[in-house]
């Protein structure tokens, strides 16, 4: 055992777990000494300009490199503002450990400034919750790790106060990880045989690379078709024969789902769908990583373990179902032609936007991963985006949350700066997440943030119904985002039309640094889309 402080031990465990950077935004307590510790070991420090921007990237990041993300903050105002994240976290099972500020048990005798109850706070968002001090420092970050990585994967709360991160800790060997077997297939096996038009539906657990190999081997061997979550969007190409659209609960992915005899949810976590009743009656078979409530319908067999070699080891058994591939072409055509999105002429159409930046990205050779926030805009971009692989896409869908989008496609960008990122944002979301542009100005990360403006919030707007409203309360007067992201440092341009959209697109993706595309988008075509998407 080598005697270090605390610091250097939680420094040390997450080197062992894979961490490239931390992100966040320090206080002056013991987020410097982390922030030092990690620096000596290889990790580098990411400044973000607001902890909640902070804590999605750290989750981004362990999404797409399969480590643990891990951020940071100061304590009181430092954690309520990264609670948002935290909850992202959680209903993203996203594997996200917290280090905050903390404060030591002589403070507490006679402290109330900035103090609240961390983990009372974050409490319903976490699955455990140390105080180096209370417990060690070795004990604490080990113990988080472990929790944010098992299944379900979520997030954890480490509190640790600047005493505690100056004072000796002692780091000990973790032990051995347990296997994790494969389960008995029997039964699943015995549902697949006396299926004749199998559905599959993959989910978020999709963004490991060997569960999303499996899938695919299982759908091919099958032959059916195949809906994927926004989170798995890419683990069935759009490209791919199988492929029938996207599948949220609602009513544009009925026409396929209408003609199974059996449902596969493929690594789907009940958290991605929208909270409506299940309407097929035919039996489900649940493979993932570990059981999950679902509330929406009882499955028939639950096969929970190593998804990648279960997957795998049911598809070297299937026989091709009686689907052909001449049904499901028609199926996924009409998916995205029920979907459309061409405005009335009043700015560009939603999905016309999508379509011209993906023809860009294609023409100059760049192959960007995408981040797309939560509002009106999502639905084209979900749609018309068309991804390969797994993560290709990235979307805050379990907690749906606005101003996700940037900071997801800064932490893309540091994670591949080969590939680069877009960030496909409304106004809306822009406006709470603003700051983050100076981020990536100052990282100088290959991010195009393209943003939908229509100067309103317009799902919301879609929402109200017949309620009146006073003026303002859904909109705003448009902003000028492009002369704002030149003063953030950031390269702006303006679109209005798709010849200038095309020019705008082929200037970012040459630069090496961010840019922006503001965006006049015409909204009139959301209302229809939403219908036709969720009935």
């Amino acid at each position: 055992m080598t005697a270090m402080t605390a610091a250097d031990v939680l420094a040390a465990a997450f080197a062992r777990a894979g961490v490239q950077r931390i992100f966040g935004v320090p206080g002056g307590g013991s987020s410097l000494d982390l922030i030092a510790a990690a620096r000596r070991v290889g990790i580098g420090f990411v400044l973000a300009r607001h902890e909640f921007a902070a804590g999605v990237m750290a989750s981004v990041t362990a999404e797409l490199s399969g480590a643990p993300g891990v951020a940071l903050c100061t304590r009181g105002p430092g954690v309520g503002n990264m609670a948002n994240a935290m909850a992202n976290a959680a209903l993203e099972r996203s594997p996200l450990v917290l280090v905050a500020d903390g404060f030591a048990p002589a403070e507490r005798a006679f402290a109330t400034h900035q103090y609240f109850d961390h983990a009372a706070m974050l409490a319903p968002v976490v699955k455990v919750a140390f105080d180096v001090g209370a417990s060690g420092a070795g004990a604490a970050v080990d113990g988080a790790l472990a929790a944010v990585m098992t299944a379900p994967r979520g997030a954890a709360l480490i509190e640790l106060s600047a005493e505690a991160a100056r004072g000796p800790a002692t780091a000990e060997p973790l032990p051995p990880k347990p296997a994790n077997p494969t389960p008995d297939l029997t039964a699943a096996r015995a549902l697949l045989a006396s299926a004749k038009r199998p559905v599959a539906i993959l989910g978020l657990e999709m963004l490991d690379p060997a569960a999303a190999e499996g899938a695919r081997a299982l759908v091919a061997a099958l032959g059916c078709p195949a809906l994927v979550t926004y989170k798995a969007k890419g683990a069935i190409a759009d490209t791919d024969t199988h492929f029938a659209g996207v599948f949220t609960g609602g009513a544009a992915e009925g026409p396929v789902l209408d003609e199974a005899d059996l449902i596969l949810l493929l690594g789907a976590d009940p958290v991605e769908f929208i909270p409506r009743p299940w309407r097929w009656s035919v039996p489900v078979l649940d493979c993932g990583t570990a059981p999950r409530p679902l509330a929406y319908r009882a499955t028939e067999v639950g096969c929970y373990g190593a998804l990648g070699t279960m997957l795998a080891a049911l598809a070297e058994d299937a026989a091709p179902s009686a689907w052909n591939q001449g049904e499901i072409v028609p199926l996924r055509t009409a998916w995205r032609q029920a979907l459309g999105n061409a405005g009335s002429g009043r700015g560009l159409g939603p999905q016309a936007v999508v379509e011209i930046a993906q023809a860009a990205c294609r023409r100059a050779g760049a192959d960007p991963r995408v981040a797309v926030d939560a509002g009106a805009h999502m639905f084209p971009v979900t749609t018309f985006w068309e991804a390969e692989r797994p993560g290709d896409l990235l979307i805050s869908n379990g907690l749906a949350t606005m101003g996700f989008a940037l900071p997801a496609a800064i932490a893309a960008a540091q994670h591949d700066p080969v590939r680069g990122a877009i960030a496909c944002i409304g106004d809306g979301g822009l406006l709470m997440q603003l700051g983050e542009l100076a981020t990536a100005a100052t990282l100088g990360a290959r991010v195009v943030v393209l943003v939908f403006n229509d100067a309103c919030l317009s799902l919301i707007d879609i929402k109200k119904g017949t309620r009146y409203l006073p003026d303002g309360a859904l909109d705003w007067p448009r902003v000028d985002f492009a002369a704002a992201a030149r003063a953030l440092g950031v390269a702006g341009f303006r679109a209005e039309s798709e010849a200038e959209l095309e020019a705008a697109f082929a200037e970012a993706l040459a630069l090496p640094g961010p840019s922006l595309i503001d965006v006049t988008v015409d909204p009139s075509g959301y209302p229809a889309q939403i219908k036709a998407l969720r009935g």
